[in-house]
C-alpha cells in the first residue's frame, strides 16, 4: 500500500476538497509541532484507573495533515447527516481505557482523532490508518485510511458498524 500523493489536486472528491479548504487545509499542509504537542499530551495522561494512550506514526501523521480543523459540510448527506468534526485529537484524552478495549478488540492499538462535534463521537486511528467512530451507539468503521473517513463523514455516507466476530 503506497502513501496517498498529498499534494494531488484530485485526492478528495469535490465536496470533500471544498469542506477541507472552507476549515484551513491545503495540499501539503504539515504542522509536525503540533502534532508532536498532542503527541507529548496524550502520552503524558495516565487515567484513575492506570489506562494510557499509545501514539504510533499513523496518528501523528494525521495530526500534523489535518490536526486543528473545524470542518463543517455543506449541502445534505447521502444517507445521514454529514458530520461536523474538530480534529483535536484531546477530544479523546479521557478515553484511553475506551481506545484500548477497541484496540484489544481489533487486535491493534488505537489513538484518538478528533471528534464529531454535533454527536461528540470519537474518532480514532490505528497503527495501520483504518479510521473509526465511537458514539453511544456502537463502534463504526469509516474507512481504509483517514482520506476515506474524511469522505465518508463529510458527504454523509453511513459507516457499517463494528461487530463481535
Amino acid at each position: 500500500m503506497h502513501a496517498p500523493d498529498r499534494t494531488s489536486t484530485t485526492r478528495f472528491p469535490v465536496p470533500v476538497d471544498a469542506a477541507l479548504r472552507d476549515a484551513g487545509w491545503q495540499p501539503g499542509r504539515w504542522d509536525i509541532k503540533q502534532a508532536e504537542i498532542w503527541a507529548d499530551a496524550l502520552r503524558a495522561h495516565t487515567s484513575p484507573a492506570g489506562h494510557r494512550h499509545t501514539v504510533f506514526p499513523a496518528a501523528v501523521e494525521a495530526w500534523a495533515e489535518f490536526g486543528g480543523l473545524h470542518i463543517t459540510p455543506t449541502g445534505p448527506g447521502r444517507q445521514v447527516a454529514p458530520a461536523t468534526l474538530h480534529l483535536d485529537p484531546l477530544h479523546g484524552l479521557h478515553l484511553a481505557r475506551t481506545l484500548g478495549d477497541l484496540g484489544r478488540a481489533l487486535g491493534t492499538e488505537v489513538c484518538p482523532l478528533g471528534a464529531e462535534t454535533d454527536t461528540q463521537a470519537l474518532i480514532a486511528i490505528d497503527t495501520g490508518s483504518r479510521v473509526y467512530a465511537l458514539d453511544h451507539t456502537g463502534d463504526w468503521y469509516l474507512g481504509p485510511d483517514l482520506d476515506h473517513a474524511l469522505t465518508t463523514l463529510i458527504t454523509g455516507t453511513e459507516p457499517p458498524r463494528l461487530t463481535a466476530n
